[in-house]
């Protein structure tokens, strides 16, 4: 799965003259935290919620509301805009993006393409959305986790369990954990699987979690 298959297409964005009453009425009446800043068709900035925030008088402020419009009214986007922006390419891995986020603490980054153009955009919603959808929540998956040691063929070999049983495997992701041991997360409908389980154990790997997540 890809940036692109996730993020939200034609984003609303803003140019760096418009002012801060633009977006603050942008913000408001689309439901949104951030916005693209374009020039020229090219990527230079972002200007989120936080920063309208930042240049508003306090709620304590004795102006009326027609003075603080008139006072945002005067301020240009490219006065609050962050220009060190973080952004991510469509054709990047949605994991990319995920990664992205957390690392830098933020919940949204634009996409753009090779040549900067701003395409979309993409939020820690859509990349929770994306994660429903990978684990098969939505429809509801049995998941069984299996404890192993870090060496070559545990991945085949328990597949192959998996296949003598009877069972098709949706999907199959490792966690590390502490002293070169290993979680393996299996995915898929395993509905009266008490075989599958016992065959597993047989085998010598230790079943740490086993139910059914997701819609019942």
């Amino acid at each position: 799965m890809f940036v692109c298959d996730r993020m939200t297409r034609n984003p609303i964005s803003v140019k760096p003259e418009d002012k801060v009453d633009t977006a603050a009425a942008l913000f408001k009446e689309h439901k949104i935290r951030r916005l693209p800043v374009v020039d020229h068709g090219k990527l230079v900035g972002i200007v989120t919620d936080k920063d309208l925030m930042r240049v508003s008088p306090s709620a304590a402020t004795t102006l009326s509301r027609y003075e603080i419009n008139s006072l945002l009214a005067k301020i240009s986007i490219r006065d609050v805009m962050s220009d060190k922006v973080i952004a991510v390419n469509e054709d990047a891995p949605i994991e990319e993006a995920a990664l992205l986020m957390s690392m830098n603490k933020i919940g949204g980054v634009p996409v753009v393409t090779e040549v900067g153009t701003v395409v979309g955009i993409i939020t820690e919603t859509d990349i929770f959305n994306a994660l429903v959808e990978i684990m098969g929540l939505s429809e509801g998956k049995d998941r069984i986790t299996i404890e192993v040691e870090n060496k070559v063929g545990v991945v085949k070999d328990i597949a192959g369990i998996f296949a003598d049983a009877g069972f098709n495997i949706d999907s199959f992701v490792t966690c590390k954990k502490d002293m070169g041991k290993y979680d393996i997360i299996v995915r898929g409908n395993f509905m009266n699987a008490d075989h599958l389980l016992q065959q597993l154990e047989d085998h010598g790997y230790h079943i740490v979690h086993s139910a059914r997540i997701g819609q019942q």
